[in-house]
């Protein structure tokens, strides 16, 4: 007889089911919940995207492309960042190369980045609170999470950054416009990011999966690219387009790493799907300022909404927001989504994303009148009623 728990190795073992599992679990059996947990936009697909899709299928674009992606893609991926990056990357940059890397998600990316640097007895920066997936991709790839803790602003700077750093330390993974925050690091606080990385041999992996949305101002995204041809960023599709299911995103950064990196996807994801490329080629010429606009919109409702009544930093991008629970409740976080949940309103407990438990995370993306009454009931527990 076979001991199937004993295949399952220590690695999988050490990592546990997600809590935003949990929260669904609790709320199965809710008739149509206000639902201001998911992450991902309420908007659909452009048509036009659908349509290249659909038609990149019928004309057979169904097998493998090169485990780069396809050429046109990164032609367009190139030329948008090469503009956007003139002083570091635009000297380097050449699509013909190995300069991007076309990955099926930024999750894809991240993982093959964490397996191609991290090994056992490395250490991996996180700040807290972070995207629930970190972590654990850490574990997998074998190291260390070391969580750098950022509240109450949840602003990162070098200082807090310094007494974690030893010589074990390979990797920092940096978020911004912050999963669950929303909090967007100024260009100054990104540079020094950078710089403090680069001084000490450290991999600075930027995530900005959010890129298009934030609401900061100024004429530039403020990308810690922008000061360090070093850093290694991974930008996706899947929240700017709607394309959350499609899987797919690129990865640009350390010629070596990269390299090491398209290798391995040889050997697990082979490639992200050939009619999405095609489909995301078009994609990168649509106008999504209207989308952008709206979140704006919902952010400051948001804001204006719940300050008066919980500690909230103003997210500035993403779709998400991380108030604080009101203390004199005498409640965890959990404790507060559950009492949320009791009045049919889906949240996510911080501690989800934190080893703190005393914020929670709401997602405004969804529909101005599903976001109203959510917010009324999150006064109103606040308020104690």
């Amino acid at each position: 007889m076979h001991d199937f728990d004993a295949l399952i190795t220590d690695r999988l073992r050490a990592i546990d089911a997600s809590g935003i599992r949990r929260v669904f679990d609790l709320a199965a059996s809710l008739k149509d919940p206000i639902n201001l947990s998911i992450g991902q936009p309420d908007f659909d697909v452009p048509k036009e995207v659908k349509r290249a899709a659909a038609d990149a299928m019928q004309q057979g674009v169904n097998r493998y492309t090169q485990t780069q992606g396809l050429a046109n893609l990164r032609e367009k991926i190139t030329a948008q960042l090469a503009a956007e990056f003139p002083d570091t990357l635009g000297p380097s940059l050449d699509a013909g190369d190995s300069s991007v890397l076309i990955t099926s998600g930024v999750s894809g990316g991240l993982l093959l980045a964490l397996l191609t640097c991290v090994q056992p007895g490395d250490e991996v920066l996180i700040p807290d609170p972070y995207f629930v997936m970190y972590k654990h991709l850490v574990t997998l790839a074998g190291g260390t999470p070391v969580f750098v803790d950022t509240y109450p602003d949840f602003q990162l700077t070098p200082e807090l950054l310094a007494p974690h750093v030893t010589d074990r330390t390979k990797l920092l993974l940096f978020n911004s416009p912050s999963n669950p925050t929303g909090v967007v690091a100024p260009e100054d606080v990104a540079a020094g990011l950078a710089a403090f990385c680069a001084e000490r041999g450290v991999l600075m992996l930027s995530d900005e999966i959010y890129d298009v949305f934030q609401y900061t101002g100024g004429e530039r995204f403020p990308s810690p690219l922008h000061a360090c041809p070093d850093v290694m960023l991974l930008r996706g599709f899947s929240k700017t387009y709607a394309m959350t299911g499609w899987r797919l995103g690129y990865a640009v950064g350390p010629t070596p790493v990269l390299e090491q990196m398209t290798k391995l996807q040889q050997y697990t994801f082979v490639c992200a799907p050939s009619m999405v490329q095609v489909a995301g080629a078009l994609a990168l010429d649509v106008d999504v300022s209207e989308h952008v606009d709206a979140y704006r919109r919902k952010r400051d409702r948001v804001v204006a909404t719940l300050s008066p009544h919980f500690e909230l930093t103003a997210p500035g991008g993403a779709f998400y927001a991380f108030p604080k629970v009101p203390e004199p409740l005498g409640l965890t976080g959990t404790q507060f989504v559950e009492r949320a949940i009791e009045r049919n309103v889906l949240v996510i407990p911080g501690n989800v994303f934190s080893n703190c438990d005393t914020h929670f995370r709401l997602s405004y993306a969804c529909a101005d009148d599903a976001l109203e009454r959510g917010l009324e009931v999150l006064v109103g527990l606040a308020e104690g009623r």
